[in-house]
């Protein structure tokens, strides 16, 4: 401070609640002892801040009660700024550390990290040894993270990490919400992520295509496979038919014919399983739309069986048969 003018030493004087008298060669020098003795002692008062906040979150969370000894007089405001000061600092080497462990972890991992979530003791150990700060700070700013209400991109987790955390002793690790990696490690994240979504892009596009095929061919065959359900209706019709007409001259023994009988007549063996759906749909569209062939039940050769009779459109017709 000695190098300091006589104006900015009286602003520095100032700042630490003094109000100096005229500053000469004489009184200069006094000046600048009493400085560093008020300096020094904020360093206590910094500490002392400290178990003032704990013991205020303690006893009276919320509310507007003085804890203890509260410090006040003359270069108090100077110091809540040192310990602001110190605080931030803390936060800051915290923030840089974790971001960048993240950014490893997400880069390849080339410090084998077991998880983007750092336990806290070393995270202690790595800050207190670059900002030269103590236990008591580092705690401060963990109490500070877990109480603020805004995003601060640090997550304090315990050691059931989809627990939240209430208090500084449940922290177990801590980890980054924004992980800082380099424009090589972006640049590699970004070309996998568009091979990525390109890939799914035709991966979609390619099952589209197939699904619409597959529709394309299901509704083709339902076409023809009705078509050809048709078909079968018209040839059943014209057997009974030439079968009923038959009997009529006696030629057959039987004025109805045997639906098996039918199948088989029309529906060579080799072709018997593949127009299975064919011929069931073609018999269920008979006993429910073709009133000129009735179903019934009959014993042949000892057996019951199904069959069909062609009926005469009155029964003035049918009675003279």
């Amino acid at each position: 401070m000695a190098e300091l003018t006589d104006a900015e030493l009286r602003k520095e004087l100032l700042a630490l609640g003094y109000r100096p008298g005229p500053i000469t060669a004489t009184t200069r020098k006094l000046l600048h002892s009493q400085s560093q003795d008020k300096i020094a002692h904020c360093h206590w008062i910094v500490l002392f801040q400290l178990t003032e906040e704990f013991w205020r979150q303690e006893h009276c969370p919320g509310s507007n009660c003085a804890s203890p000894g509260a410090v006040q007089g003359a270069g108090h405001a100077f110091c809540q700024a040192k310990h602001k000061d110190v605080t931030m600092a803390v936060l800051h080497e915290l923030y840089n550390y974790l971001s960048v462990q993240a950014g490893n972890f997400e880069c390849g991992n080339p410090e084998n990290l077991k998880s983007k979530c750092i336990w806290v003791s070393e995270v202690k150990d790595h800050v207190l040894n670059v900002t030269g700060s103590s236990s008591q700070k580092f705690e401060a700013a963990l109490h500070w993270i877990l109480n603020s209400n805004k995003d601060l991109g640090i997550w304090l987790k315990g050691r059931d990490l989809s627990e939240p955390v209430s208090s500084v002793e449940e922290v177990f690790c801590l980890e980054s919400a924004h992980p800082q990696m380099g424009l090589g490690c972006r640049f590699r994240r970004a070309v996998v992520t568009a091979i990525r979504n390109l890939f799914l892009f035709f991966w979609s596009l390619i099952t589209l295509w197939g699904i619409l095929l597959y529709l394309r061919y299901r509704w083709r065959k339902m076409e023809e496979e009705e078509q050809a359900m048709y078909e079968m209706v018209k040839k059943i019709i014209a057997v009974v038919q030439d079968h009923y007409k038959e009997w009529e001259r006696n030629l057959e023994r039987y004025p109805y014919v045997g639906i098996f009988h039918v199948r088989d007549s029309l529906i060579p063996p080799q072709s018997r399983k593949k127009m299975k759906r064919v011929w069931e749909r073609a018999v269920d569209f008979l006993a429910s739309n073709e009133s000129r062939i009735q179903t019934e039940s009959h014993r042949v050769a000892g057996e019951d069986m199904l069959v069909w009779r062609w009926t005469q459109p009155s029964y003035l017709s049918d009675s003279e048969h």
